[in-house]
């Protein structure tokens, strides 16, 4: 029998890096909002209910001029917790995923899964550092049979949700998941997630703003080369194989730490994959798996973004919680600006002394330089000697908070997707505007590195990344607080 995409599908893009309009990012969060203040402790579950004060109009305000000290614990990867509860999709039963970071995305997730027919609740860990919990255990309970349809209220929310196409495909033979949002920093089309699905078998069209894609008889094994090693892609593609007929082979295949978690939640739940970690993924389908208990792997985007914050504050910080051999090049960097780090199997110190030296940054897939960390490299830039080059090699859109950035004093000019950094002694405090979740926490620490208190609106998007992000901060020596923004005055005629 032969499959194929049966009509057009306005993907857009190389599967990566080409423009996108504004995303549901910058749409009105208000509506739907999920309430992530609200996090049970008693395991009863997190509820989608609207949350009593709208994320969108909280600022956090911070004084400059601080150097930061201390020890912060860093809890599971939101990019790998999404995906692992997603992979609970394979098979019915009850999933136990432990080390689940307390996050807006965590919460989005949870309800997409609710919708499927899941049965989802919320348990929380011991708290790891001050204020309350960090993470906590999921519990997933899974149906014999599951809905197959994704709905776009929530999709549109949270781009990973889409990792549900190749799990909900290999289950049910048949999938309608809406497109998806998610930070508005340049497009990353499902060209290569298409592709490979129809390799595998499945027939797959677009209508109504759907991604439907359907394999009545199974999906079976293939070979699959990815133009770009997508992390997204690799993943789905991959929940996909775990189930499918034969043994497909996935070539520039992603090597990121999340993906290597993945397979290691799905090897114990009895799939047969060989190559994880490196750019050849091979997987001999099985006939089922089995539901198990894992813990997600720590999150080397926070913890990097604190290696950064120590060097720009010329502080003095210890990160707990994370194999800092994922953060290699990152912490590299940070020496090569004159920083001293200490290393162990869990963890890293980061201590800078003086003012940092300029040093330039080239984003990579991994074991490249993380896009996720760029605009910590920019803000280090912005305060070291000398100038500084920084090249965006993922995302298009990265450099959209560079407007913010200039708000507060930085000298930063733009050429296509390069940046030239010249650096300055301090910066000078002012109002600014998260655009994205990584943006939104390397605002807040270039607030650190000027005079006097600035404030970072729109920090909905720091919600989505970093929990309970002022408590670490005031852990580390910062006079910071998060409070309600005052009413903008409306104009009408």
């Amino acid at each position: 029998m032969s499959h194929s995409v049966r009509t057009p599908v306005p993907w857009g893009g190389d599967g990566e890096s080409r423009a996108a309009p504004v995303t549901a990012e910058d749409a009105d969060p208000t509506t739907e909002a999920l309430s992530v203040a609200g996090w049970p402790g008693n395991g009863d579950g997190l509820l989608a209910t609207p949350s009593p004060t709208p994320p969108d109009v909280d600022v956090i305000r911070v004084v400059g001029g601080v150097r930061l000290a201390g020890e912060v614990s860093v809890v599971g990867a939101k990019n790998s917790a999404l995906k692992l509860m997603a992979a609970a999709l394979l098979v019915p039963g009850q999933t136990v995923i432990t080390n689940v970071p307390r996050i807006t995305d965590i919460a989005i997730m949870a309800e997409v899964l609710r919708r499927l027919g899941c049965a989802v609740t919320f348990t929380d860990e011991e708290p790891l550092g001050p204020g309350p919990a960090r993470s906590s255990t999921v519990t997933i309970d899974v149906p014999e049979r599951l809905c197959s349809e994704a709905d776009y209220n929530l999709v549109r929310r949270l781009r990973a949700s889409i990792c549900v196409l190749g799990p909900l495909l290999a289950r049910c033979g048949e999938v309608r998941v809406a497109h998806p949002g998610g930070d508005a920093i340049g497009s990353r089309g499902l060209d290569m997630h298409v592709a490979g699905l129809a390799r595998m078998g499945a027939d797959i069209s677009g209508e109504h703003g759907f991604v439907i894609a359907e394999a009545p008889n199974g999906l079976r094994g293939a070979t699959i080369w990815l133009d770009f090693p997508s992390v997204g892609a690799t993943e789905n593609l991959l929940m996909a194989a775990v189930l499918a007929q034969g043994v497909t082979e996935i070539d520039n295949a992603a090597r990121e730490p999340e993906i290597v978690d993945l397979c290691a939640m799905l090897t114990k739940m009895g799939a047969r994959i060989e190559g994880a970690g490196t750019s050849t993924l091979r997987i001999e389908g099985v006939r089922e798996l089995r539901p198990v208990r894992h813990e997600t792997v720590g999150d080397r985007i926070v913890a990097g973004t604190w290696a950064f914050a120590a060097a720009m504050t010329r502080g003095d910080v210890t990160v707990t919680g994370v194999n800092p051999a994922f953060l290699e090049i990152a912490l590299d960097k940070v020496m090569c600006a004159g920083g001293h780090v200490e290393t162990w199997p869990e963890g890293f110190r980061v201590r800078m002394d003086q003012r940092p030296r300029a040093v330039d940054v080239v984003t990579l897939p991994y074991p490249g330089f993380a896009t996720d960390l760029l605009p910590m490299a920019i803000g280090l830039a912005s305060v070291s000697e000398g100038t500084s080059l920084v090249t965006e090699n993922i995302f298009d859109g990265r450099f959209m908070f560079v407007q913010e950035m200039a708000r507060l004093g930085a000298d930063i000019r733009t050429d296509g997707h390069h940046a030239v950094v010249r650096g300055r002694e301090r910066l000078s405090s002012a109002p600014v505007r998260a655009t994205d979740i990584r943006a939104g926490a390397g605002l807040v620490i270039a607030g650190l590195c000027a005079d006097g208190v600035t404030e970072v609106s729109h920090v909905h998007h720091i919600d989505r990344g970093y929990p309970n992000f002022v408590a670490d901060l005031r852990a580390l020596g910062v006079t910071a607080e998060r409070t309600t923004a005052p009413e903008e005055q409306s104009f009408a005629f």
